[in-house]
């Protein structure tokens, strides 16, 4: 069985168009949201689709480590597949059948990942070119250097994978999804499928610029790299 889960926080502009989406699979299936306190109508949308929704009940903000480990506390799959909420998975059917293959045909096989672009009708030059960069740079990493990195907006893992590596670590403000990826391929491959491609909407480098958050991204990741901590000191939402 596949466990999706999807961590949200306001996201009632997006929501239901992932929900539907993943009620279109066929195969046996959970749908998890693990919600960090949303103001909005993201939980009214989220009921109409699954009972199992985990709310944050802490003081302080959740991270979205925290909001995927959550959700995967109570998930009950073979397989956790971990979403934004933003994201899109066209014919989700044939998509899953190709993933679920390659699990199923190399056992050493930990935790998997896509292409993912932004929605044709938003997309930028910008978001084509750099897009494209960062693809080829975590497909040369997990396929051939046998180093695990994904965005968080897709990553399939194994659930006993995930259990022997406690999950995502949930002090990290940021970089949390490459961290987590990274610590797999060390018990087990990491790979990139190039022939497969989900979609999202861009919305961070649209609204703050791409110069600011390659650098975002960038400090982070190297500040995980070398100070086993996130360089941010908040993550902010955008919405």
């Amino acid at each position: 069985m596949i466990s999706f889960i999807i961590p949200t926080k306001n996201e009632e502009a997006v929501l239901e168009k992932i929900l539907q989406c993943l009620l279109e699979y066929k195969g046996e299936k959970e749908i998890i949201i693990s919600d960090g306190q949303s103001t909005d109508s993201t939980l009214l949308i989220a009921k109409k689709y699954t009972n199992k929704i985990v709310e944050h009940k802490g003081s302080t903000r959740q991270t979205i480590a925290q909001g995927r480990n959550a959700g995967a506390r109570i998930a009950t799959g073979n397989y956790f597949v971990f979403l934004d909420a933003d994201v899109y998975i066209p014919n989700i059917n044939s998509f899953m059948k190709k993933v679920e293959d390659l699990f199923g045909s190399d056992k050493n096989l930990a935790g998997l990942t896509v292409p993912c672009n932004v929605f044709k009708e938003q997309e930028t030059f910008a978001d084509k070119i750099i897009f494209s960069i960062l693809h080829q740079y975590i497909l040369i990493l997990n396929n051939y250097f046998k180093i695990g990195a994904a965005a968080g907006e897709f990553q399939m893992v194994r659930k006993d994978i995930f259990q022997k590596t406690n999950g995502y670590r949930e002090d990290l403000i940021a970089s949390e999804d490459f961290e987590f990826f990274k610590r797999i391929s060390k018990i087990g491959k990491t790979y990139f499928e190039k022939n497969l491609t989900i979609y999202h909407t861009g919305r961070r480098a649209h609204k703050i610029g791409w110069p600011r958050l390659l650098t975002e991204w960038m400090l982070n990741n190297l500040s995980v790299i070398f100070r086993k901590k996130a360089h941010s000191k908040e993550w902010k939402v955008i919405r």
